[in-house]
């Protein structure tokens, strides 16, 4: 059996965004468990949200599946990363949140 260039090219694009896409959950698991973005970049996944984005955009316009779901899954998923960052910010594991005295007689 011989495939056509085309669907080769979606094969291959398809195996490319499973693989870039999925990078991604294991970085975003860790930070939500851990409750620390601390080592996170905001600029670069700021960025990378944008680039992204545009990716997505230009998956739109040509009709290309592989590029609008790749895309769109880890435009979510840089989304949450930002979304996580600002929440735990520069906490680091095992932090106490700054609402939180040890200090304080009776603890």
């Amino acid at each position: 059996m011989v495939l056509s260039p085309a669907v080769v090219a979606t094969l291959v694009g398809s195996i490319a965004a499973v693989c870039t896409t999925g990078a991604f959950v294991p970085q975003v698991l860790r930070v939500w468990r851990l409750k620390s973005a601390a080592e996170i970049s905001l600029v670069t996944f700021c960025a990378f949200a944008a680039g992204t984005f545009a990716w997505l955009l230009y998956g739109l316009l040509i009709g290309s599946l592989p590029v609008i779901l790749a895309n769109g899954i880890t435009l979510g998923l840089s989304m949450v990363m930002v979304a996580l960052k600002l929440v735990y910010g520069h906490r680091g594991p095992g932090s106490v949140p700054r609402s939180v005295d040890r200090s304080a007689p009776g603890r």
